[in-house]
């Protein structure tokens, strides 16, 4: 599996034509305590770009955007119930979804882990 960033501050942990998706520890930090997620259906298709949730803190509410095309396979409800889970866990078990990739080739517009290192430093 390789994991692939956004300049929106998402990681996509890919394998294959699946990944697994949510947004940085750099992001999650930014944003201070996450009090709600928003999440979109199983089953709905998004181009890139699209919204496709809402994170919201005691700072600031932040969309989160789809990376690249693609379809929700799995949403992780269980941040609908414990939103908190993304500030401790934020590139682990607080993922925000399972998808499948419309087109692999999408993924050669991302960055890999040292390029988002830079990008945050």
């Amino acid at each position: 599996m390789t994991v692939y960033y956004t300049e929106e501050h998402e990681w996509l942990d890919v394998d294959g034509e699946t990944a697994t998706l949510g947004i940085t520890k750099h992001a999650a930090e930014a944003l201070g305590e996450v009090v709600f997620v928003e999440l979109q259906d199983v089953g709905e298709t998004f181009d890139k770009d699209d919204e496709i949730g809402v994170v919201e803190s005691v700072k600031a509410a932040s969309e989160l955007y789809a990376p690249l095309a693609l379809e929700i396979t799995e949403s992780n409800t269980a941040l609908e119930d414990e939103p908190a889970m993304v500030n401790e866990d934020p590139e682990g078990n607080a993922w925000f979804y399972k998808v499948k990739i419309a087109d692999v080739a999408e993924l050669e517009g991302l960055m890999d882990e040292a390029a988002y290192k830079a990008h945050t430093a």
